[in-house]
């Protein structure tokens, strides 16, 4: 995947993810880095489980950079003592 494609991922996982944990988007530049890490998160742990993990600018990787964005973000949330999934 190119530049270009891992950030309109994470800006897509990123915003979703932020959405379904505390009902607001993080802002443009969060949600981009939270959408990225959450798809080597996600990725990491779905090859852990034995499934493909983030392969390219489709549904399925989306799927799994959006659950790593709701884990990343549940725990950034955990360690910094913000109140999540209101």
């Amino acid at each position: 995947m190119g530049i270009l494609s891992w950030l309109i991922l994470g800006l897509i996982a990123g915003f979703i993810g932020s959405k379904i944990v505390n009902k607001q988007g993080e802002g443009l530049f969060l949600n981009i880095i939270l959408g990225i890490a959450g798809a080597f998160v996600g990725g990491f742990i779905f090859h852990l489980l034995g499934f493909s993990g983030v392969t390219g600018l489709n549904i399925p990787s989306m799927i799994v950079a959006i659950i790593g964005a709701v884990i990343v973000l549940v725990a950034y949330h955990a360690v910094t003592g913000k109140k999540a999934l209101n």
